[in-house]
């Protein structure tokens, strides 16, 4: 079960939503039913899975209706037709078609918003504005204060508690506006163009610290962004919007390596293949490798080998009539502290930490998925990939 389901979701802004969604079905665009009704169509025909634990990115244009499809997941905005299923105790709950007890319900348990302007509350401290949700929730004091030393310590904020929002850098309000909606312990997170409003380099960082947060806390983030490099860097899979429509939705290198038509081609000509390609779509497989009985060549150049079982698990390592050793590297794990051996990693390791683990360790990158070897990165991968061209 998705946690949450867009099924042919349409979105009108306006007072008389039935004319404006009959000239959709006769195939009226956005100007016609805007020029014919005074109706604007926010989103048309939109049908998205999100799964748990993923950070899907909505993109495009202004205008294109990423904003005004996520904010109809916590009924900001009212869906005119089609369902939006959420799933909550196992079962789905139908955003458009609930009974405002059980929209309460899910603002309240399940959704939580991150807003672009921070909107905090320039009156309370740092620690109030994180509180506030909690206190309306009625928790008991002792509880909220526990869970505001939690989240302001996961921000990097405690020595701010007791500040008011004016004194803070835009970076920091907002962290507390992140720490805000951790706070209500929803699974679901709304993130509407968070960082669009701060100056780059704190907005690179604040990219970092979210995925840092989110390998920790497993949420399902639905985040609103309008930069290209942005939702590649952070997305696990991309939506790309233009006029209402869904135009294609699936994995960073998907959308880069084959885009679904001449708009999502241009979106995406110039992109930094750092941020997008990973091991997956590099590798060389073991198709492709040197055998010998049990064992495959992962570095002909240097002589080393690699004793497989036959589910392609690692048994042994050598470098000519030497045994050898590997280290594993996961995402997060500080790259300079590598040792000059080559590097077990995960196949969807990203082409920059790739790299930095090529040059560091000075040996070419075994690629694992679940403990099985699928594929090897050296220079000739990596090559191919910084001049644009898939070996896949």
């Amino acid at each position: 079960m998705s946690a949450i389901r867009f099924e042919h979701v349409d979105v009108i802004f306006g007072t008389h939503t039935k004319e404006a969604l009959k000239l959709l079905d006769q195939g009226l665009g956005r100007e016609e039913i805007l020029k014919r009704t005074g109706q604007v169509l926010g989103v048309e025909d939109a049908c998205l899975d999100v799964d748990r634990g993923e950070i899907c990115v909505m993109m495009g244009l202004s205008g294109s209706g990423k904003s005004s499809l996520l904010r109809c997941i916590n009924g900001l905005n009212r869906v005119s037709r089609g369902k939006l299923l959420i799933e909550h105790e196992g079962q789905q709950v139908d955003i458009a078609n609930c009974s405002p007890a059980a929209l309460k319900t899910m603002r309240t348990k399940r959704i939580a918003m991150v807003f672009q302007k921070f909107a905090l509350m320039p009156w309370l401290t740092v620690a109030e504005n994180i509180g506030f949700g909690l206190e309306m929730q009625g928790r008991p004091a002792n509880e909220r204060k526990k869970v505001i030393d939690e989240k302001l310590e996961l921000v990097g904020l405690s020595q701010w508690r007791d500040k008011r929002p004016d004194s803070l850098s835009g970076g920091m309000q907002q962290r507390v506006g992140l720490a805000r909606a951790l706070a209500m312990d929803g699974d679901i997170l709304l993130m509407d163009e968070p960082f669009s409003a701060l100056d780059p380099l704190i907005r690179q960082q604040l990219q970092d610290e979210l995925l840092v947060l989110q390998r920790q806390l497993h949420k399902t983030i639905v985040f609103v962004s309008h930069d290209l490099d942005e939702a590649l860097k952070i997305g696990t899979r991309i939506a790309i919007m233009k006029d209402g429509r869904i135009i294609q939705h699936g994995k960073p290198e998907e959308i880069v390596l084959s885009p679904a038509d001449d708009y999502v081609r241009t979106f995406v000509a110039h992109t930094n293949p750092l941020n997008v390609l990973c091991g997956s779509s590099l590798m060389r497989g073991l198709d492709q490798c040197r055998r010998q009985a049990d064992e495959v060549c992962f570095d002909q150049g240097r002589d080393c080998w690699l004793g497989l079982t036959e589910s392609n698990q690692i048994k042994t390592a050598r470098q000519g009539s030497n045994i050898i050793d590997l280290q594993q590297w996961r995402p997060g794990d500080p790259v300079e502290k590598l040792k000059h051996e080559p590097t077990l990693v995960d196949v969807n390791i990203r082409m920059r930490d790739a790299l930095q683990i090529r040059y560091q360790t000075g040996h070419k990158l075994v690629l694992q998925e679940q403990s099985r070897v699928v594929g090897v990165l050296g220079d000739s991968e990596l090559y191919h990939a910084l001049l644009g061209k898939n070996l896949g």
